[in-house]
C-alpha cells in the first residue's frame, strides 16, 4: 500500500498546477499514463483567454463566454472562471512561464483575438502555449521533494468505501496498473483527483492525444458520480488533412489573425452559413465545413492565410509553419489542407465550484470535469484558464479540508484470472467502437444513427465485460473499457436532448428550445437500466469482487 496526502491522476496543465499549489503542505503523487509531459495540455497551440487589456472587460467576456456556449454555461461557473483569468495568468508568469511579449501593448504582451470573442484577450507562448506552460511547470513538479510522479501508470478504478463494504462511502484511493511490470499497486489517500483529461480517442478523428480516453470520467461513473453534458463534443473545425500528419491542429488563432476558408477553387463560404464568418464559434465553423465538403463531395477543405506578410505568419505560428513545411506545404504561399476533428468534451463529472464531486474526497478537474463553464459549446481558449482557476479551487478546498483516518484496503486480487489468450479482441473492439461513433455520433446526429450506436455499444461492453472479469488487465484493456463506457454516456446524453443546441446538432430535432437545461446522468439509473437491458452487469459485480476493482 502506497500512501500520499493526494493523489492526483493525469499530468496536465490541471494535475500539474493542483500539485505545485499543494505541494508545500501535502505529500503529492501524480499518475500518468505516458511521460509527465504527455497530455493534451501541450498540445495546446492557441493560448489562454483572460481579460488583461483596458479595453476589454469581465462582462464582455462572460458574454462570449454565454454566447458560444448557447445559453447552457452555468452563470455562476462562468463568473468565477473568468474573474480569475488575470490571476491564473500572473501564477503562471510568476512560474517562469514566457508569454510573447508586445511592446507596443499596454501590458507588454501581445494578446490575439479567436473565433467568439469580442476583443483580443488570448494570451500566448507563439503558436505553443500549452507546450510551453507544460515544460515550465513539469521542471518545477520533477524538483519539488513532496512530489512524487508515477510515470508509465494507469489507474484501473477507483477504491471507495462502498466497494469495502463500509458504512460511509467515500473515495479511499485508486488501483493503479504499472504498464512497466504488469502489476497492480494500492494507492492510498484522503483525497484524490481526478485530472486525466478528456475523451477524443472515442472518435476515429481526433486532435486528442492517445492518452484521451475518457478514463476520469469512466471511473467515476463507476463509483457512483453522476456526469453532465456528455453530448457536447466540440469538433475543431481545422485538423490538417495530411496522410503523413496524425492530429496535428490548424489553431484557432490561424482564424483569428485572418485566415480564410476556402474550396479548392479558391471561392470562400463561411459568410453565407454565419455573419460573423470565419470568426463565429467552432461548431457553427466546424458544421459549415462539413456541409460543404458533403455538398461538393470534398476530402477537406483549405484555410489560408498566404495573403499575410510572410514575416508575420513565420513570427505568430513558427510550429504550424515548420510542421507545414516537413510535409511539404509553404503556409506563406499555400493554403492548408484541413477537416473537423474530435476536439474536446464539454461534458464530464459533475462537480462544485470547489471541484468537488458527488463522493466525499474526490475531485475532478480539467477537461474531466463537468463544471458548466462550457455551456453546449467552449469559447476558444477557455479551457486551459479552466484548468487553471479549478486547480486553485481544489488548492484550497483541499488544505482546507480535516484530516480523516483510512481503513486498510485490499491489495488487487487477481488470483482467479489468467493471461489473455488473444489480444486480436481488443484491437477489433477498439476499431468497431471508433468508427461507428464517428459515422454515427458525430458532428450531425439523428434519432436512428445514435440508436444504432447504442446497440453496438452494448454489444461491445458484454463482450469487454467478460473479458475485463476473465483475463488480467492490461493497459489496453483498461482504456478499451473506459472508451466503451465514455461512448455509451455520451449517446445516452444526446438521446436525451430533444433539441439542437450547440455542439449537438439533430436532424430529427433542429429547432431551440425555450429553456436551456443541462443533461443530468446518475449512475443507479444507469445500472438499473442496464440489468432491465440484460446486459453484463452481473459480470461486473463479479469482476469487482474478484478483482477489488
Amino acid at each position: 500500500m502506497i500512501d500520499f496526502d493526494v493523489l492526483i491522476l493525469g499530468s496536465g496543465l490541471a494535475g500539474q498546477s493542483l500539485a505545485l499549489r499543494l505541494a508545500d503542505k501535502q505529500r503529492v503523487a501524480i499518475i500518468t499514463k505516458k511521460a509527465l509531459e504527455d497530455s493534451a495540455s501541450g498540445w495546446a497551440q492557441g493560448g489562454i483567454a483572460a481579460v488583461l487589456d483596458s479595453t476589454d472587460t469581465i462582462e464582455a467576456h462572460i458574454q462570449d463566454t454565454f454566447t458560444a456556449g448557447a445559453g447552457l454555461c452555468d452563470p455562476a461557473t462562468t463568473r468565477l472562471v473568468v474573474e480569475h483569468g488575470r490571476q491564473a495568468i500572473e501564477w503562471l508568469i510568476s512560474q517562469g512561464v514566457h508569454f510573447t511579449r508586445d511592446t507596443n501593448s499596454d501590458i507588454g504582451y501581445h494578446l490575439t483575438r479567436e473565433g467568439g470573442h469580442s476583443h483580443r484577450r488570448v494570451i500566448h507562448v507563439d503558436d505553443a502555449t500549452g507546450a510551453a506552460v507544460q515544460e515550465t511547470l513539469t521542471d518545477k513538479v520533477r524538483r519539488h521533494p513532496n512530489i512524487q510522479t508515477f510515470e508509465h501508470h494507469i489507474a484501473i478504478d477507483l477504491i471507495t468505501g462502498s466497494k469495502l463494504g463500509l458504512a460511509d462511502d467515500a473515495c479511499l484511493g485508486a488501483y493503479v496498473f504499472d504498464i512497466a511490470t504488469n502489476h497492480v499497486k494500492t494507492f492510498r489517500a484522503p483525497q484524490t483527483v481526478l485530472a486525466t483529461g478528456g475523451t477524443g480517442k472515442v472518435y476515429l478523428y481526433t486532435t486528442n492525444p492517445d492518452t484521451a480516453t475518457g478514463d476520469g470520467v469512466a471511473m467515476a461513473w463507476r463509483a457512483g458520480c453522476r456526469v453532465a453534458d456528455m453530448e457536447f463534443v466540440q469538433f475543431h473545425p481545422t485538423c490538417l488533412y495530411h496522410q503523413d500528419a496524425k492530429s496535428f491542429l490548424i489553431s484557432e488563432a490561424v482564424r483569428g489573425e485572418g485566415g480564410l476558408l476556402r474550396l479548392a477553387d479558391g471561392t470562400r463560404f463561411m459568410p453565407d452559413h454565419d455573419p460573423r464568418a470565419e470568426l463565429a464559434p467552432r461548431d457553427i465553423v466546424a458544421r459549415a465545413i462539413d456541409f460543404e465538403m458533403k455538398k461538393h463531395g470534398l476530402d477537406c477543405v483549405f484555410l489560408d492565410i498566404s495573403h499575410q506578410p510572410a514575416s508575420f505568419i513565420r513570427e505568430h505560428f513558427p510550429n504550424i509553419h515548420a510542421r507545414c513545411l516537413e510535409l511539404g506545404i509553404d503556409i506563406t504561399r499555400d493554403p492548408i489542407p484541413v477537416v473537423p476533428a474530435a476536439h474536446f468534451s464539454c461534458g464530464g463529472v459533475l462537480v462544485d465550484l470547489h471541484a468537488r464531486t458527488d463522493l466525499p474526497g474526490l475531485y475532478a478537474i480539467g477537461e474531466t470535469a463537468g463544471t458548466g463553464l462550457h455551456g453546449a459549446n467552449r469559447l476558444a481558449s477557455n479551457s486551459l484558464l479552466e484548468c487553471l482557476v479549478f486547480a486553485e479551487a481544489a488548492a484550497q478546498d483541499i488544505l482546507a479540508a480535516p484530516s480523516r483516518p483510512l481503513p486498510a484496503i485490499p491489495p488487487w486480487d487477481e488470483s482467479r484470472v489468467t493471461d489473455a489468450d488473444e489480444e486480436i479482441v481488443i484491437a477489433h473492439n477498439w476499431d468497431e467502437l471508433r468508427r461507428f461513433m464517428w459515422d454515427y455520433v458525430g458532428i450531425v446526429r439523428t434519432n436512428k444513427r445514435l440508436e444504432r450506436a447504442l446497440h453496438r455499444i452494448r454489444l461491445l461492453e458484454r463482450e469487454i465485460d467478460e473479458y475485463y472479469a476473465n483475463f488480467r488487465v492490461s493497459n489496453d484493456l483498461i482504456e478499451l473499457r473506459n472508451l466503451v463506457l465514455t461512448a455509451h454516456l455520451i449517446v445516452r446524453s444526446a438521446q436525451q436532448r430533444k433539441e439542437s443546441r450547440g455542439l449537438h446538432y439533430s436532424r430529427d430535432y433542429p429547432q431551440l428550445l425555450a429553456k436551456a437545461r443541462r443533461t443530468v446522468l446518475r449512475p443507479t439509473i444507469q445500472r438499473r437500466k442496464n440489468r432491465q437491458d440484460g446486459d453484463a452487469e452481473q459480470v461486473h459485480q463479479a469482476a469487482r469482487i474478484r478483482q477489488r476493482g
